[in-house]
This record gives structure tokens, sequence and C-alpha cells, in this order.
């Protein structure tokens, strides 16, 4: 009997030890894979950071034009119509048939894409959705929600500009 209790006893206190042990095994175990885990996603971060600033496009900034110089005035012939820039906005300007200027954003108010004047329509058209708008740039047709913006159109020694309103 005090065989089996000494042998017990040992059987018991080995068993503890072994727990102790274990417990700390699995823990540095535990702490190496998060430390292993945590570096790896470290060093991900690091690679996929340069990779994802260099397809991000830069920021351009915004030119502040308040009037540009389309050309002379016998560039134009009466009855067309062209598209120039406006600092980065596109804009249709129109030579009416009686000879008058007139200048509207060249983007259409439905889905923003470049309208073009149909000489023998004398519409301004959206190819898009079918859209159209009158010489004045009122929408006439289609599903365009609103007319064009306008812009101001001077003519200065021969010379035709085109300003934004500033209204």
């Amino acid at each position: 009997m005090i065989i089996n209790q000494i042998y017990y006893s040992q059987t018991n206190t080995d068993e503890i030890m072994n727990d102790s042990t274990k417990s700390n095994s699995s823990s540095r175990r535990d702490f190496l894979s998060i430390f292993l885990k945590g570096g790896f996603l470290a060093w991900f971060g690091v690679i996929l950071y340069p990779v994802f600033k260099y397809l991000e496009p830069p920021k351009a900034k915004e030119e502040k034009v308040s009037q540009i110089n389309i050309g002379k005035v016998e560039d134009m012939p009466k009855d067309s119509g062209k598209i120039v820039k406006f600092g980065k906005k596109p804009v249709i300007v129109l030579r009416k048939p009686n000879g008058d200027y007139a200048a509207f954003s060249a983007v259409c108010t439905h889905l923003d894409c470049i309208v073009q004047y149909k000489k023998e329509e004398g519409q301004i058209y959206c190819a898009c959705h079918n859209g159209r708008y009158d010489l004045n740039g009122k929408n006439i047709s289609g599903p365009p929600p609103a007319p064009l913006e306008k812009y101001l159109v001077a003519i200065k020694k021969d010379d035709v500009f085109i300003y934004k309103d500033a209204g």
C-alpha cells in the first residue's frame, strides 16, 4: 500500500510537471506563430503599398481658365461647329447659319457623353442615347434632363474668344 501511494504520488507529480511543460511549450508555439504571421503581414504590406501607390493616378491640378482664343472669324465657316478645350472641359462652338456664334459645354447633361453638331439637322446631337439640343443649347428630345451650360462668345479684332459666364 505504501508503495502504491509513493508510485501514485510520483505519477501525479510527473503529470503535473508534464502539463506545466506542455503549457509552456504551447504558449511559446502560439507566440512564435503569432509573431511569424504578423511579420508576414507586415512584409506583405511593405510590398503592396508601393504597388498601389504606383497604380493610383496622380492628382491633376484644375486649370483656372477665364477665356480662350479659338481662332479668326474667317477660320470657321457659317453653319458649322467644332469642339475646343476650355481648361480641361470640352466646349462646342457653333457658327449658326446667320453667322452668329454660340458656345456650350460639349458634355451631355444625361450621362456626360460628348455632343456634336449635326449640320444636316441643324441640331446638337448626343450619340449615346439619341439626345438632341437646339442651337441655343436647350434640350428638345431624348433623355437629357437639362440644357447645355452656356459660354459667352466675343469677337475682338477678328479673333473669336470664349468666356466662362461669371453667374
